[in-house]
């Protein structure tokens, strides 16, 4: 009877344990909190924000933000796809557990305007998005601490290319070429000062008419690729003075893509063959002492089948970049991802995502997405 009684007092049904007294968590220090709340997953840390003031305030306190504002995110790193028809809520594929994650990011309360905007480039847990297609501004935002900054354009026009967001540790910056009837024009501007800074940019050096590709930050630099006869060019971020690579490009390239591991490896994408047709594609890794490309790995003739298929060999919808240990290489038109595993040398195929429906054909974009408390904008 002792052991029954004993047993029945310690049974508890689950929503016993699910209810707990609030004395418990008003007398919980802050420093033991600020450490459990730092283990929470993404999807419950974005819930978290609008729960109540008190966790608001801690987890956007400085205390929190500086404990936390290391290298390293608590939170898994994602590949955020970005279409059209999202209207502004992008699925989430987590790279620790490999799936799609049951919740999208959404940047609705971060506009004034009810029209779609652009996801148009992605660093270092910030996002730069279009305010509106209408708009002559851009919109920099950390979708984590629900912050943001609107940066109007330098000019009047609206036409940009090549816009590229580079996040670094002592702030961002954003580069982008505008095209008007009498020149070209680039401008940097820089999160530091709040401002523009606008050079001429009629170069002997033309860049790739790929409209999907950004500019590659390596070295204190941007590189980008240029059209046929294919080389590559590097925009110094500090001097504003453009480069040409001396170091010599593979042969028979039918296109050209760059990524860089941040600061320390830059790496080559291209596809090998004739008459503007793929026989395979290939990595390279460029070598700092003479500059030149030293190849790492080929693509297994079945995926390079695959791939040269899905893209008709049309190689500017193709643009890469690099996340997480992975350079990702990607067609506008086609929903899937296929990935170089760096570390083990792998080669692999990231899975549809479910909710894409079978009839989108065009429009997709990808973007690196490692969520970062710290980043300011």
């Amino acid at each position: 009877m002792n052991s029954g009684n004993h047993f029945s007092a310690v049974v508890r049904s689950p929503a016993q344990y699910r209810s707990m007294d609030h004395r418990i968590w008003s007398k919980l220090p802050a420093e033991l909190l600020e450490h459990i709340l730092s283990f929470l997953p993404l999807k419950t840390f974005l819930n978290l924000r609008s729960t109540c003031k008190g966790f608001r305030s801690l987890i956007f306190s400085p205390s929190f933000i500086a404990k936390h504002s290391s290298s390293s995110s608590p939170f898994s790193s994602f590949i955020l796809l970005c279409h059209p028809q999202f209207h502004r809520h992008f699925p989430l594929y987590d790279c620790t557990l490999g799936t799609w994650r049951n919740i999208s990011l959404s940047f609705s309360d971060l506009f004034h305007s009810s029209h779609p905007s652009p996801l148009l480039s992605s660093s270092g847990g910030l996002f730069c998005l279009s305010d509106s297609p209408s708009s002559s501004s851009l919109l920099v935002c950390n979708i984590l601490a629900m912050t943001s900054r609107r940066i109007e354009f330098p000019t009047y026009s609206s036409h940009f290319e090549h816009l590229t967001l580079v996040s670094t540790p002592n702030g961002y910056k954003i580069f982008m070429l505008c095209s008007g009837s009498a020149s070209n024009n680039a401008f940097v501007y820089d999160s530091n000062t709040l401002s523009w800074h606008r050079f001429d940019a009629n170069f002997d050096l033309i860049l790739s008419d790929n409209s999907h590709q950004q500019g590659v930050f390596y070295n204190g630099g941007l590189y980008f690729t240029t059209p046929e006869p294919f080389s590559v060019v590097r925009f110094d971020l500090e001097s504003r003075k453009w480069e040409r690579s001396q170091g010599l490009l593979p042969i028979q390239l039918s296109f050209v893509r760059l990524v860089s591991e941040g600061e320390n490896v830059l790496y080559l994408v291209g596809g090998i063959g004739s008459n503007g047709i793929s026989r395979s594609i290939k990595i390279w890794e460029m070598d700092d002492e003479s500059g030149n490309w030293v190849e790492l790995e080929s693509l297994p003739d079945m995926m390079c089948r695959k791939f040269v298929s899905v893209c008709y060999h049309n190689y500017e919808h193709i643009y890469c970049f690099w996340h997480h240990g992975m350079i990702c290489i990607c067609c506008y038109t086609w929903p899937e991802i296929l990935y170089y595993k760096v570390s083990r040398r792998t080669w692999h195929w990231l899975p549809r995502c479910p909710s894409l429906p079978h009839k989108w054909s065009c429009g997709f974009k990808w973007f690196s997405f490692v969520p970062k408390l710290y980043a300011l904008v």
